[in-house]
């Protein structure tokens, strides 16, 4: 992946390294999708399946699992602390990266992106399997999730906004406009109101990527965050999308492929925005 020019080249893989190392012992295959379904049609071979909303999310409040869910969902994997978890799914790997962006919550650095995720392991030609395996139960140990380092509460964006640091809207234009309060052909469902955070740019996440679901070289991202958008690596930078799923993207773009060091994802997004009472809202 050097030839790309990434900051952290080592942050991805390709499809043609994960077919020869899915069966090393010290890798793990991670499926995460939009759609839950598509797993049983047929996954990478070795891969496991974590389900954003069962598996990542709380089941009764708005929140992550904590410390000792992770620590289960983990083990049941089959997951230790020295596995390295490659991560990859549909939607140009929005899960994949929302589930890596979990993931580092908990610390696990032993992760990467299978680069083109789901769309280009089958447009090679790659195999697929309706085997679900079995691995054997492991003893994982995670710390306590630090939410401080990488994601961004309403608070937090509140005092942003007033020192007029830098967000990023990755949604689609219409919804940046509050034209459409999701992306268009999805349920219009979610929030009350329309529009984005005062301050914000819109720079749709799906900029990155390339038609093969692969992220663009790193001078072309520079084009468009840099020159284009003038964000810079210096910055204390904030993304949001709809419920944090397409910032991740751009949040693992910012971070891995540019390097910014500063980089937090608002995963309360315009579900939470939206319906706050008294929330600043722009409209054009």
């Amino acid at each position: 992946m050097n030839d790309k020019g990434y900051a952290h080249p080592e942050a991805l893989v390709t499809t043609a390294w994960v077919a020869d190392h899915w069966q090393d012992p010290g890798v793990r295959i991670v499926e995460s999708d939009e759609d839950i379904l598509l797993y049983e049609q047929g996954h990478i071979p070795g891969s496991v399946k974590i389900d954003w909303v069962g598996d990542l999310n709380d089941q009764v409040r708005r929140d992550y699992l904590d410390r000792a869910g992770f620590e289960r969902l983990m083990s049941e994997k089959g997951i230790s602390n020295d596995t390295t978890v490659i991560f990859y799914g549909d939607k140009n790997n929005w899960w994949a990266c929302y589930a890596f962006w979990v993931f580092q919550l908990f610390g696990h650095t032993r992760a990467k992106v299978m680069d083109g995720g789901r769309q280009k392991w089958i447009e090679e030609g790659r195999p697929l399997t309706k085997e679900v395996p079995s691995y054997p139960r492991t003893e994982y140990h995670a710390p306590e999730r630090a939410d401080y380092k990488i994601r961004a509460f309403r608070d937090q964006v509140f005092q942003h906004v007033l020192n007029k640091q830098p967000l990023v809207d990755v949604r689609s234009p219409a919804e940046y406009t509050g034209e459409l309060l999701h992306i268009e052909n999805y349920p219009q469902e979610g929030a009350l109101r329309g529009g984005h955070i005062p301050g914000a740019r819109n720079i749709p996440w799906s900029r990155a990527a390339n038609p093969d679901g692969t992220f663009k070289t790193a001078d072309e991202l520079r084009a468009i965050y840099e020159k284009e958008q003038g964000l810079r690596p210096d910055q204390n930078i904030i993304a949001y999308c709809r419920i944090g799923e397409r910032s991740s993207h751009t949040w693992f773009v910012l971070t891995y492929l540019l390097g910014y060091p500063s980089v937090r994802n608002y995963d309360g997004s315009w579900t939470e925005w939206g319906n706050l009472v008294g929330a600043p809202i722009e409209k054009p």
